[in-house]
């Protein structure tokens, strides 16, 4: 039977701080914006992963096809011990390496990290069920901030996939590969899932589905402030916005307030008008280049050994050693 543990870093109330934190910050600067992290409650999680499943969502099929192709070979290079998946969600994505380390006969344990306590609770019970004799260690927590706290048998696998990694600004991103560095030794091992540059219109297209499922996972953030601080957004009264900036090369998730409106938010001592039309960014995804990838992670301790691509170009996957 499997091994199931839990562990939580930091209280509800710790939480509910940092959010607050991040509200009075973003909400009074100008332009506004907000942190794409707090789209994740139970009800985010659970539209995300049907974002996963879209027609015009092609990051998640890309990743995995190149998963699925290179599980044998990435379990062969690194010999893992422990597979630890930051932003694990539902782990779906991560079932290829699991069953590409258990045979090759070195996994025993999987640590997945996720901000989402059911999602993580959900994950961890169905892949202790789905992968007896295994131990799941779920951590409770955020991965910008307790990556000091990660266990695991060594050498160690760290993946961060889904092209999360475009979701930092520039130099936040350095810090955060510089900080997964640090808590590795030298011979552990970066999975990074990184997406690429292409036509705006399939990146567009990737964030704007027809269907409006990612407007109403881009709206969610509101819900949570109203949840969560008592906030009286009415989510309806904003519109889902994805722009391609060209110089920066990444789409901007933003909502636009349809009318003038001012919004209460008692858990931050907040009070904060809109003009009609004003946009609130929630996210940031930054689309890479080969070369840019491999100057990123060599500026931050690791060497890329291997860089595949799926069939059509669209997604990276990079296997990168912390190196002395």
């Amino acid at each position: 039977m499997s091994d199931v543990r839990i562990e939580r870093h930091g209280s509800a109330e710790d939480a509910t701080e940092a959010l607050r934190a991040d509200v009075r910050e973003g909400l009074t600067a100008e332009p506004k914006w907000l942190p794409s992290k707090w789209f994740y409650d139970a009800r985010g999680s659970e539209l995300f992963e049907r974002i996963t499943g879209l027609p015009e969502y092609y990051p998640t099929r890309a990743e995995r096809e190149v998963l699925t192709e290179r599980a044998g070979a990435i379990a062969r290079v690194t010999g893992a011990a422990t597979l630890v998946e930051l932003g694990s969600g539902s782990s779906e994505k991560t079932r290829a390496l699991l069953d590409g380390l258990r045979e090759h006969a070195t996994l025993r344990q999987f640590v997945p990290l996720d901000v989402s306590a059911s999602a993580l609770s959900e994950a961890a019970e169905t892949i202790a069920r789905d992968y007896p004799r295994l131990q799941v260690h779920g951590v409770v927590g955020d991965f910008t901030a307790n990556l000091d706290a990660l266990p695991g048998h060594r050498p160690r696998l760290v993946a961060f996939l889904g092209g999360t990694i475009g979701n930092f600004l520039p130099a936040e991103r350095a810090k955060f590969l510089r900080s997964t560095r640090d808590v590795l030794r030298a011979g552990e091992w970066l999975l990074l899932g990184t997406d690429l540059v292409k036509h705006p219109d399939t990146l567009v297209a990737a964030y704007d589905d027809a269907s409006g499922v990612t407007g109403e996972f881009n709206r969610n953030v509101l819900h949570v402030l109203n949840a969560r601080l008592g906030a009286d957004f009415d989510p309806s009264g904003f519109d889902h916005v994805a722009h391609w900036d060209a110089e920066s090369e990444w789409i901007e998730m933003r909502l636009r307030a349809r009318a003038a409106t001012t919004v209460r938010v008692p858990g931050a001592d907040l009070e904060v008008s809109f003009a009609e039309g004003e946009h609130v960014r929630t996210e940031i995804s930054a689309k890479f280049r080969r070369d840019g990838v491999r100057a990123e992670l060599a500026e931050a301790g690791f060497a890329v050994r291997h860089l595949w691509t799926d069939a059509a170009d669209r997604f990276a996957v990079s296997l990168c050693e912390a190196v002395p």
